[in-house]
Parts: structure tokens; sequence; C-alpha cells
């Protein structure tokens, strides 16, 4: 099963915080609340379905809260705008993450080249193999 929302039908849920941010800048980090939290609570989530719920629960069970929220951060850039333009942006490239499915393998049998090829291969190694064992 694939979820199927977007970052819009869900922005209305995000939640964020702003906060001082760690690092070096001077006067203006001690001052100056850049650091943006993003806090999106998963389970009581309105837009997914139970199934989408157990769905992101279980896919994303290392990145969420006790409480089934998920959080993320971003302290990059020098502004409260940019950080969270760039945390939505992480939101958005884990949700495109969890809907991209990849293509199952289809299981293919050995080409009779491949097999000519590796029989080869095995005669030269038993060659050199036995031609180093030979004593003179």
């Amino acid at each position: 099963m694939m979820p199927s929302f977007t970052l819009e039908q869900i922005r209305h849920e995000l939640q964020f915080t702003t906060s001082r941010s760690s690092g070096p800048g001077g006067q203006h980090v001690n001052k100056a609340s850049t650091k943006v939290t993003l806090r999106w609570p998963v389970k009581t989530s309105e837009v997914l379905s139970p199934e989408q719920k157990e769905f992101v629960l279980s896919q994303w069970a290392s990145r969420l809260t006790s409480s089934g929220e998920l959080l993320l951060t971003s302290q990059e850039k020098r502004s409260q705008l940019q950080n969270k333009e760039q945390v939505l942006l992480k939101l958005e490239r884990l949700l495109k993450k969890l809907m991209h499915r990849p293509k199952p393998r289809r299981a293919t049998r050995p080409t009779k080249a491949s097999k000519q090829k590796r029989m080869e291969h095995k005669q030269k190694q038993s060659h050199k193999k036995k031609w180093r064992s030979e004593k003179f």
C-alpha cells in the first residue's frame, strides 16, 4: 500500500517552533531565534487514513517520538524563513522517499554467452593452477 497525500494536504497540521541556533555566528546567534523545528503529529493526523498512519508509523518508527510526532529541524541558514523552507524541503523529500516503491526484480536465467564465458574462465584458472603444480 502506498500513501497518497501531499505536503499541501498536511500543511495545516504542521507546527513550527523557533529557537536559538548553535554554532559560530557571533552576537547574531546569541539574540536571534533562527533554528526552526517542525512537528507533525502523525498519530492524530486527520488527513491520513488508518492504514496510511500504520504504514507511516512503521516506516518512520526511528524518526518519531514516543507520542507519534515527526520532528525535523533546520539551522543551516542564517534566517528563520530560509530555515523554515529548508525544513519543509526535508519533509517533502521524506514523503517522496516514503511513497517511492522500487520496481520488483524479475528473475532471469543466465544467457548462453555468460555461461560459456564462465566456463572459459574456469578452464583458464584450471590450466594456470595445473602448470603451477607441475614439477620439472
